[in-house]
């Protein structure tokens, strides 16, 4: 398998390169020496081991060990217990993980360097139900069973940060939202990041300076909706990478600041197996049935999955009015207000779900809308109208939660929930946001240390 499997980043490469080698190949040609196999975590950041590339295709290619916890972990790394794949007392054993060939790709920005995603597994080689890539990809199959394709653009945003006398800020102060002046060290971080992203064959559409201080945006093409969260897996590691070269440190958080919020917007259609539009809408005329069941379905379910795609206490601070992140279930046409955008013309037409903060893990919120979508759909769901006016008043339609608590409380009760992403998705997650709340209970913040010695 590893000998037919070809490199999809190798005309991005240079003429030395050819498209049809394998990893074998350019591992005999001493141009790979090094095999990063990768997992998405829960917070959707990629983990894994760098192997030897000889080792890897000598032993590693129908599986490789990690530790169970690369599942069950905090932002810190923490183990977690409570888990029924790992924890404290199962010892937080091994998974297998199983290359998926089909992912290889090289890493022009870490010289000899390839990559690859991996599936966890358990001792009988099924499946890890609960790692964030599998649990979408149960969701697109669940779709494909109904007829339907997913394609996603995914829309970033996050916020740079320098280390100076006065401690960490912005990158940069001013609003230079669509501005096209960007101080020096800017225009040289987006040149080298956007190199980065299309030498590792990342189709970004476009790169943006935003309104809030030091805040960027990035978004990528429209792509099987899979490998754009691939894509945007290995971004955030590139972002990382690039930004530290360049004494930068990017902030993936839905509320970064007071008053300040990160989204991340991911805009999805549904196409026939022939590849044909399922979402075809003129401005002006009614939707198609299609779509009004995926609005539908996506009103209806979201509220019983919102630690999928708003996980950490912090992702709650950024839904304020007039923030242009919603602040209730609701939909309108090119809508910015709402938490679902119709936006596009005639094929082109789509849906943008703008719930999702930066700090969430796009397959795990992207596995939320696609489930919600296909309930729309099998149950044959009618949309209520859409929001005309401004949306923050739209009294007909559901608040979002006020905070991760409430969140979890409705999520970890919800027999919704259950039947559309499984009680082991709804019981490991809801562990997650526990494990979350808990920690923030635990510590004094800044704030409370501001507003109590005076």
């Amino acid at each position: 398998m590893t000998n037919t499997t070809t490199l999809r980043s190798a005309e991005a490469l240079g003429p030395d390169l050819a498209p049809e080698e394998t990893l074998q190949d350019y591992v005999d040609r001493l141009l790979v020496t090094d095999v990063m196999l990768v997992v998405p975590d829960l917070q959707g950041r990629l983990q894994g081991k760098i192997f030897n590339a000889d080792v890897f295709l000598e032993r590693m290619t129908s599986g490789a060990e990690m530790c169970g916890y690369v599942l069950a972990t905090d932002v810190d790394m923490r183990p977690l217990g409570g888990f029924d794949i790992a924890g404290w007392d199962q010892g937080f054993g091994d998974l297998r993980v199983r290359p998926d060939l089909t992912t290889v790709r090289l890493l022009p920005h870490r010289p000899l360097t390839a990559l690859v995603f991996g599936t966890p597994l358990h001792d009988d080689d099924t499946p890890v139900e609960v790692a964030p890539r599998r649990v979408l990809e149960k969701q697109l199959q669940r779709m494909r069973e109904l007829g339907y394709q997913v394609k996603a653009g995914i829309e970033a945003e996050f916020v740079l940060y320098t280390d100076g006398p006065s401690g960490r800020t912005p990158a940069w102060e001013q609003n230079l939202d669509y501005g096209l002046q960007h101080p020096p060290a800017v225009s040289h971080f987006f040149r080298y990041l956007v190199d980065a992203l299309r030498s590792s064959e990342i189709r970004d559409e476009a790169i943006k300076t935003e309104s809030a201080a030091g805040q960027t945006e990035l978004t990528f093409a429209y792509i099987d909706a899979l490998q754009a969260c691939d894509d945007y897996a290995l971004a955030r590691l590139l972002v990382r990478d690039v930004a530290e070269r360049h004494g930068m440190i990017p902030a993936f958080m839905a509320a970064p600041e007071t008053g300040v919020g990160s989204g991340l917007h991911v805009h999805l259609s549904l196409w026939s197996e022939h590849d044909e539009p399922g979402f075809v809408h003129h401005r002006g005329e009614d939707l198609p049935p299609l779509m009004e069941r995926a609005v539908a379905g996506l009103l209806s379910a979201l509220p019983h999955l919102a630690p999928l795609y708003a996980p950490t206490p912090n992702s709650y601070k950024r839904f304020l009015p007039r923030s242009f992140a919603p602040t209730r279930f609701n939909w309108g046409y090119d809508h910015r207000g709402c938490a679902i955008r119709v936006t596009g013309h005639g094929p082109g037409a789509h849906l943008e779900v703008r719930l999702a903060g930066a700090d969430a893990n796009a397959y795990l919120a992207l596995a939320a809308y696609v489930a919600a979508m296909a309930h729309g759909i099998e149950e044959r769901l009618t949309a209520r109208q859409p929001c005309d006016g401004d949306a923050y008043q739209d009294q007909a339609s559901v608040p979002l939660f006020a905070d991760l608590s409430e969140a979890l409380t409705y999520f970890d009760n919800s027999t919704i929930a259950q039947l559309l992403v499984g009680k082991d998705v709804v019981r490991h997650y809801s562990q997650a946001a526990r494990a979350e709340l808990a920690w923030h209970r635990g510590h004094v913040t800044d704030l409370e240390r501001q507003r109590g010695i005076r």
